[in-house]
């Protein structure tokens, strides 16, 4: 029997699907080479973004399809509101809770011994040879008022300090080069005594060439111990996505978001002072229910004075069930697509600005793809990097020298040395 995975979400949820691909392996199901030559299908999804949900009816014609040249099975997946859930069962032969995916063998009929309950104690099969997704915790205990999360993924649980650790050791003893910590508010993380700065600081001293990067911190708990870790630790990359999510106090207290411009300002500086080549980006939301024009104004101000390197900027969907969804949805979409490009003008203009001071500058680099005779990869900083060359430098660090900017990257050939 053949499967395919469908993700529609963030690195958590690609980081699900790996444990999804690791209990059907178990189970003797293997890979199929597209979705037409599949005798089950899982769809992981977000009911985050309206948009995923929406990706997941589009896919109802395609079943069809191959429901009319053989069996199909069909399973949906992750995080799903109630609401949508409801409206997508009729699509699927079976839903599952993100944490009930150890039940699969039961669901499919399979005898095999499978005995874990935790999913988050699953090992994955990880889609990458040299860079892993590390889940570190799930769920979130913010409500904020636009996010679904609480409600989908429940509260907020850390995993074992010990298990982490022991995993990304082990990561790095197989050549692993680079470690994602994921979490919906992955600097709450708590394991008795070991916060979030003491478990990046210890994962740091183990042994092995690799990076460390984490996602998605929240500015309330974004503290000067963490601060200092991240600069004095060599393996933490100095690229920090902190979402401020909008750029006018009154718009942050309607999202609940529990701090001011002027507190997430002073955060910016401490770090920059702290680490001066810093990549910093954000998540922002554009027609939040109430947002004036006025207080967009103050976001473009924001990002003007900022200066991000990247920026993830989302139109408002409504999400069943969150605050928000209680609100009047009252911008327009024409509105909310206006103010997108208003912020990725901006943005296209500090980026290619931040990007010039890497010109005819040496950079390391990790190369996870390619095409042709260009390879593709991450700076440390998170700057997406093309290297012409034809040698094989598929997950290796090169040494390259950039020779061009462009607003989202940097072109470069390789130093001889």
């Amino acid at each position: 029997m053949k499967y395919w995975i469908i993700t529609f979400g963030c690195q958590m949820n690609w980081s699900d699907s790996e444990r999804i691909a690791s209990i059907l392996e178990k189970i003797d199901y293997k890979p199929a080479s597209n979705i037409n030559g599949a005798d089950l299908i899982v769809v992981n999804m977000c009911s985050v973004r309206q948009s995923a949900v929406d990706r997941v009816f589009g896919l109802f014609p395609k079943f069809k399809k191959i429901r009319e040249r053989k069996n199909l099975k069909t399973i949906l997946t992750g995080c799903i509101l109630e609401k949508d859930r409801k409206k997508l069962e009729k699509g699927f032969d079976e839903l599952l809770n993100i944490k009930e995916i150890p039940k699969l063998p039961q669901i499919l009929k399979n005898s095999a011994n499978f005995n874990i309950k935790d999913y988050l104690k699953i090992d994955p099969k990880f889609s990458d040879k040299f860079s892993a997704l590390v889940p570190i915790m799930t769920g979130c205990n913010n409500f904020c008022a636009y996010c679904a999360v609480p409600y989908t993924r429940g509260r907020e649980a850390s995993r074992s300090a010990d298990e982490i650790i022991c995993e990304i050791k082990n990561l790095a003893q197989k050549g692993f080069k680079e470690f994602w910590l994921l979490g919906e508010n992955v600097n709450s993380y708590k394991d008795g005594k070991i916060d979030f700065p003491k478990l990046i600081k210890k994962i740091n001293e183990l042994p092995g060439n690799f990076w460390l990067r984490f996602t998605s911190p929240h500015p309330k708990d974004f503290s000067d111990k963490l601060i200092d870790v991240i600069a004095s630790c060599e393996k933490i990359t100095e690229y920090i996505n902190l979402p401020v999510q909008a750029g006018d106090d009154t718009v942050l207290k309607n999202m609940n978001r529990p701090y001011t411009i002027d507190h997430y300002k002073k955060l910016v500086k401490k770090i920059r002072k702290r680490i001066p080549d810093v990549c910093l980006s954000t998540d922002v939301i554009v027609g939040f229910p109430g947002e004036t024009k006025e207080q967009f104004e103050n976001t473009v101000r924001l990002f003007e004075e900022i200066e991000y390197d990247m920026a993830y900027i989302a139109k408002y969907s409504e999400r069943p069930g969150t605050a928000a969804a209680e609100m009047e949805d009252d911008v327009k979409n024409k509105e909310k697509t206006r103010r997108e490009r208003v912020l990725t003008s901006v943005l296209k203009k500090t980026a290619l600005k931040n990007n010039k001071r890497y010109l005819n500058k040496k950079v390391i680099a990790l190369i996870d793809g390619n095409k042709k005779e260009f390879w593709f990869g991450k700076t440390k900083r998170y700057k997406t990097i093309r290297i012409k060359s034809n040698k094989n430098l598929m997950g290796n660090f090169v040494k390259a020298k950039v020779t061009k900017v462009l607003p989202w990257g940097l072109e470069a050939e390789l130093c001889k040395k």
